[in-house]
């Protein structure tokens, strides 16, 4: 036997191989090793010969510098450049092709949307005086440049670094087409950049014609209308070819500020903007002060139109629902019947300013949203910002904001589902995940609380407790996939306190489960989809699948239950609305008073709240059981006038008593605007009789044919 420890005792053969192995190891290593250091002597006495000295040196070393750094930046320009070629993939120029009338759910027309509003004139066929107004006024070297204007932008920066504010912008026509036809009003960086590629995407794909005639057909020039054929129609009562060098100065000068500058509004500001574009023509030379003299001695004159509200953000969303479901159809011209309700959009809208109005400057919010949902999922008002004319941006719809303790909810549904009651005690305490520990507000701890009294207190280090001890990240992110949210959610062990981003309407469609008792909420704005003939090409009711519970009728009886204290012994105070109706809901604030949300419902309507700033900067300490509360109490008081209140399910009604204290409680600061009363047409119980008559009159069967005798 061979000791394995021993090499001297090893057999003579196995020693040579071993020694073999070792030698031809270092020996490949060592002439590996001396190739290579020949081999980089050959390429340095190579490049020896391109050594350059002197003032040559300087150049041929900026030159490579530049290479790399040129390299550099064309391989990150790529990677900034992918939004912009993931919205080019879209179908963009057929959603122009689809011309769709919008009805409330009553039945009258609210607005329209698509290209053929009116129908699109060649561009060789408008009148010369609008071509020249918009060019001098949006972009006068149009023809020049690729698609950036550097000199123009240069300019700008100069001008306005001169006045120490803005007074001149920097994008150009194109920049602003693929605004209106890829982006949003979202001001931030990454926007900028992507609308900058888009740009120089159009230039390489369309002609300048194509350019200009699709920027005159796609943008917003208030009252609804949307391209310059339909302005023209609207304001003046005719066709674009006929309007006149004041008239297409007016029109012209519509594109910076629609609603600012909208005639039937504001005739004077649309006179002066005007009289700015006649001033636009004769400085960049198209024209002379002696062509313009009459224009602006003959201002335009407008029909005499009472200033038409319409739902804009709304529209603009039902528009992008109408194409989602086009595949179904081949007709392009549509009647669509929408859930909108003219006079609780009215009331939103008018909550949502008065706020901004009233309170806005304090807290330093700028923005604000709200959707409001009908318990069944009909969507019934929807307010996307402060000003549509101002901002096209939907904050409702696309703006994707943390929602802070509002997101609370989807960890509690989780820990009902799981066995636990609104009276199971978890411990308030500080608690570390890792290297992230969250904290109480006023950084305070109470021990040992019930999980009701936790989620109306909002005390943030329970849920996180719940979700590491107990429940994990992913059932909480399958339970707000499963209510609603739509939104991407984070797999992160912090989006138990909400710091996932969603969207005003994810919130409402989550919320909006509660008061259905644990069912989907369905939220949709089609009711039908109709041909010019009358023929019924979509219908909600008979094409989509019905609800599911997603939620036990325990858990959700448990979360009405906890949900409808808050207004009452928590953060929501002043949410709770008058009269004995029952309301329920969730406050959520984020870090650094960037968000205040407050999403509450009743058994009749759900309706998510949210203001803030669209440059992310704090607010002045607002949190969400403040303006937003405020807000959604001002609208849901509007809404419940007049109508048959349900019951939340799972909860009792408010006590009398108790109803009275909480209201006199939750009253909104001295000087606070005079409530909305609903005007009131029809009593509950005549609009309950109209509506039985009508469906039994639908589903009456036909008359028998009678046969009428012979005069013979």
């Amino acid at each position: 036997m061979t000791d394995p420890d021993n090499p001297e005792k090893r057999p003579r053969k196995q020693r040579h191989l071993l020694l073999k192995i070792d030698s031809w190891i270092d020996s490949t290593i060592w002439n590996a090793g001396f190739r290579s250091a020949e081999i980089w002597e050959d390429i340095t006495i190579f490049f020896r010969r391109f050594r350059v000295r002197g003032w040559k040196r300087i150049v041929f070393e900026l030159a490579g510098e530049g290479l790399t750094w040129g390299s550099v930046g064309a391989v990150l320009m790529l990677a900034l450049a992918q939004p912009a070629f993931e919205a080019t993939k879209e179908d963009w120029r057929n959603r122009g092709d689809y011309a769709v009338t919008f009805l409330d759910r009553y039945g009258n027309v609210i607005g329209h949307r698509g290209v053929i509003h009116q129908n699109s004139v060649p561009i060789d066929e408008l009148p010369d005086a609008l071509i020249k107004s918009v060019l001098a006024t949006e972009d006068r070297r149009f023809f020049d440049h690729f698609g950036i204007d550097v000199i123009g932008l240069f300019r700008a920066v100069v001008t306005n670094a001169q006045a120490g504010e803005v007074v001149q912008g920097g994008s150009t026509l194109t920049q602003q087409l693929a605004k209106n036809l890829f982006l949003s009003n979202e001001r931030s960086i990454d926007r900028k950049i992507t609308e900058a590629f888009l740009a120089l995407w159009l230039e390489a794909n369309l002609s300048k014609k194509e350019i200009l005639s699709t920027y005159l057909d796609r943008a917003y020039m208030g009252g609804g209308t949307f391209g310059a054929a339909a302005a023209a129609q609207f304001y003046f009562g005719k066709s674009i070819t006929d309007v006149n060098l004041a008239e297409s100065a007016m029109l012209a000068g519509l594109f910076k500020a629609p609603a600012k500058y909208a005639p039937h509004v504001n005739l004077p500001a649309a006179r002066g903007r005007a009289n700015e574009v006649l001033t636009n023509l004769v400085q960049s030379g198209l024209m002379t002060e002696g062509q313009v003299i009459a224009a602006r001695r003959n201002p335009a004159t407008v029909v005499d139109r009472n200033q038409v509200e319409s739902p804009d953000f709304f529209l603009d969303w039902a528009f992008d629902e109408v194409m989602r479901l086009s595949p179904r159809f081949h007709q392009h011209s549509l009647v669509v019947r929408t859930t909108i309700d003219m006079g609780l959009q009215s009331a939103a809208e008018d909550s949502v300013e008065t706020s901004l109005r009233e309170y806005g400057e304090s807290y330093h919010a700028k923005q604000g949203a709200m959707v409001v949902i009908e318990n069944g999922g009909a969507v019934r008002a929807m307010v996307g910002g402060g000003d549509y004319g101002e901002s096209q941006f939907n904050r409702a719809t696309k703006a994707l904001r943390q929602p802070g303790s509002s997101f609370k909810v989807y960890t509690y549904s989780v820990a009902m589902e799981s066995g636990m009651t609104p009276d199971t005690i978890v411990v308030d305490a500080p608690i570390y995940w890792g290297n992230w520990s969250p904290h109480n507000y006023a950084n305070k701890y109470a021990g040992r609380v019930t999980i009701a009294t936790a989620i109306a207190q909002s005390i943030n280090t329970i849920p996180v407790r719940l979700a590491k001890e107990k429940l994990g990240i992913q059932p909480i992110r399958a339970m707000a996939k499963n209510l609603g949210v739509e939104s991407p959610v984070r797999d992160d062990v912090t989006i138990p306190i909400g710091t996932s981003e969603v969207t005003v309407l994810d919130q409402a469609t989550a919320y909006a489960v509660f008061p259905a008792g644990g069912y989907q909420s369905r939220r949709h704005g089609i009711t039908q989809v109709l041909d010019y003939g009358g023929d019924v090409l979509y219908d909600f009711d008979r094409d989509e699948p019905p609800a599911k519970r997603v939620l036990s009728e325990k858990a959700d009886t448990y979360m009405n239950q906890m949900l409808s204290r808050v207004p009452y012994v928590g953060t929501a105070r002043k949410a709770a609305l008058d009269n004995g109706i029952l309301t329920a809901g969730k406050t959520g604030t984020t870090q650094a008073y960037r968000d205040a949300w407050f999403i509450g419902y009743t058994g009749n309507y759900t309706a998510a709240v949210w203001f803030g700033n669209d440059d992310y900067t704090s607010t002045n300490k607002m949190t969400g059981g403040s303006l937003p509360a405020m807000t959604f109490k001002r609208a849901m008081d509007y809404a419940h006038q007049g109508i048959t209140l349900r019951q939340i399910p799972g909860t009792q009604p408010l006590p009398p008593d108790k109803n009275a204290k909480t209201v006199a409680a939750a009253k909104l600061e001295e000087g606070s605007p005079p409530p909305l009363v609903r005007p009131r047409m029809l009593s509950v119980e005549s609009t309950r009789i109209l509506k039985d008559l009508g469906q039994a009159l639908k589903t009456a069967p036909p008359l028998a044919a009678q046969k009428v005798a012979s005069a013979d």
